[in-house]
């Protein structure tokens, strides 16, 4: 489930969001959440990287990952979208207003939004909210509309139909060469809420822009355009629009005071007198006139407008300062992101670095070991020069038993071997592919001091030729009470290697210590030691005492002893050869 949820988190951030270091901090911010669970901490770096309304799907996608104990407080803190349509219905003729200032439209490439309400207006009364972006009005989709257009729809009836949706984020910009932004509402809303205006460039229904537009009137049927003109000054001249009756016909068609009319059915009024312009005016029953909106609003302002004026210039320029410390503020996060995301990277490759060189170490130091043990074994096992004869030995040889695998001597102190039948011996031993016990084996570094008390500890080396012929019995849950050869084969590996006798004890396989183990257990071990790679084997085996004989063993004089004789006697003891090598049992 966790999984299923993670893959479709990543598969949204991937379709909403292209920038992969405004990914990476997403991930980021997530993660230092995990850790801190400071939810409106999260939700406040949330808003720096959602931060258009095409990415708040992200909100609903990201809900999954917090806490059940958190998903209470990270809906109250996160925007509420609706895709449900509201409609409402209000008065265009009602003495406050309609209470609403809007901005947006197509030539900024985005919908109309409500950015102010007028506290206990008629907007705000029927429900609306700063954040819904107006989607039809009197029935018609504005969806293709600039600006103008939709106020000039709303004048066009007494009562306007507005059907809205929460959005909960508002447009901003500054200018027509800036890049589109967006603000959500509780970081635009003034404190106050009352002000009208909004940042210039997306105008609000107060058309404080200079933008030309043209309206059609017909006096046909009426009593005059309800409207009267004036003469610029010298500073600014033109033909502009003083006055405005209150329902009358320019009132109708959005002719406000303040508005330049630069023409009237194709006169220029650029450079006419005010006797000229009432002439063209009232030589028509219809006209078609151009006016600059607002072009000159201030020559008509009285003391109070002006000052009203005023501040709202100083809002709009409290309101771009802060977008732009904002923005900058958000910039600063995104490099400093990608400055981690830079020294994430560096310390990733000089980690893979590092890795490499010990690797590479490791290979040499492996490599170096192979050829050393290659070198020593060559060494031990590589050819030799014939050994020289044996002049005496001081014991007398018994013939092998039939399995080959071990030599019991007896012992005579006055009898001789001769020194070919010697040789002979160690001819045979050759041929069998016998090698030496490894001297330098520790036994304690394995096995405690309990474990191999009161036993012959030796480690073999076998090669693998070939397959191993040699068989168990026992366990730790049979009577015998541990690991024992039962069987050597002849001609087998072990039959080779002679160091080896039915009755010997297997301690270890390959390091794995077979002590405590049951007979399957063993068998699997040997099985899986011989067929996995390498030459050789090792066995960790505990020597059974050789066969016990009645014969006494004489003394033998000390002066009959040759310093180079390959036993040693113990007084006591019996001196017994193990293929060829004197051991004291």
């Amino acid at each position: 489930m966790e999984r299923r949820v993670a893959r479709e988190f990543r598969h949204k951030v991937n379709l909403l969001i292209d920038n992969e270091a405004e990914k990476d901090y997403l991930y980021d911010v997530l993660r230092m959440y995990h850790q801190s669970m400071n939810l409106p901490v999260l939700v406040g770096d949330l808003k720096l990287v959602i931060n258009e309304p095409s990415r708040l799907p992200l909100f609903d996608a990201i809900r999954p990952l917090i806490p059940l104990k958190h998903q209470v407080e990270y809906d109250q803190l996160t925007p509420k979208r609706s895709r449900k349509l509201k409609e409402v219905r209000l008065d265009r003729l009602h003495p406050e207003g309609l209470g609403i200032s809007v901005r947006g439209g197509v030539e900024f490439s985005c919908g109309l939004f409500i950015s102010q309400l007028v506290k206990g207006g008629q907007a705000d009364n029927v429900g609306l909210q700063v954040g819904d972006e107006i989607v039809r009005i009197n029935g018609y989709s504005i969806s293709s509309c600039t600006h103008e257009e939709v106020i000039n729809l709303i004048r066009t009836k007494k009562i306007v139909s507005i059907k809205v949706r929460h959005i909960g984020m508002i447009p901003v910009k500054s200018s027509a060469d800036e890049a589109l932004k967006w603000q959500y509402v509780d970081q635009f809303v003034s404190d106050s809420g009352e002000g009208k205006g909004s940042v210039a460039g997306l105008a609000s229904s107060g058309g404080r822009d200079n933008k030309e537009k043209k309206v059609f009137i017909s006096l046909i049927g009426t009593k005059g355009m309800g409207c009267s003109i004036s003469s610029g000054p010298t500073q600014k001249p033109g033909i502009f629009i003083s006055n405005v009756k209150l329902g009358s016909l320019s009132a109708e068609v959005g002719l406000e005071v303040g508005d330049q009319i630069v023409e009237v059915n194709g006169v220029d009024f650029s450079n006419v007198d005010h006797k000229e312009a009432v002439r063209v005016l009232k030589s028509s029953r219809t006209l078609t006139i151009s006016v600059v909106a607002g072009a000159g609003k201030e020559l008509f302002m009285t003391e109070e407008e002006r000052q009203r004026e005023a501040r709202l210039r100083e809002q709009e320029r409290q309101e771009l300062m802060q977008q732009k410390r904002l923005a900058l503020e958000t910039n600063k996060i995104i490099k400093e992101q990608q400055e981690k995301e830079r020294l994430r990277k560096l310390e990733i490759s000089q980690k893979a670095a590092e890795e490499e060189e010990r690797y590479r170490r490791e290979i040499e130091q492996i490599t170096a070991e192979e050829e050393k043990f290659k070198k020593e074994w060559e060494e031990d096992w590589g050819p030799k020069e014939p050994p020289k004869s044996l002049k005496t030995v001081t014991a007398e040889v018994h013939p092998a038993p039939h399995s080959k695998h071990r030599i019991d001597l007896k012992g005579v102190a006055h009898d001789q071997l001769e020194t070919d039948d010697m040789d002979e011996v160690i001819m045979k031993q050759d041929k069998q592919g016998f090698q030496k016990y490894l001297e330098d084996f520790d036994p304690y570094s394995v096995f405690t001091p309990e474990q191999i008390m009161g036993k012959d500890v030796r480690l073999l080396r076998i090669k693998k030729e070939g397959s191993l012929d040699l068989a168990v019995e026992g366990g730790i849950d049979s009577p015998v009470g541990k690991i024992v050869v039962s069987a050597i084969y002849e001609g087998g590996a072990a039959d080779k290697h002679g160091g080896i006798v039915k009755g010997d004890e297997i301690l270890a396989v390959n390091g794995k210590i077979l002590i405590d183990s049951r007979l399957a257990e063993a068998q699997a071990t040997l099985a899986k030691a011989w067929n996995m790679g390498g030459d050789w084997i090792d066995l960790v085996i505990a020597a059974s005492p050789p066969k016990e004989y009645n014969d006494e063993i004489p003394t033998i004089p000390s002066s009959a002893v040759s310093p180079n004789t390959h036993r040693k006697v113990f007084e006591g003891s019996a001196p017994v050869y193990r293929q060829g090598y004197l051991l004291q049992l």
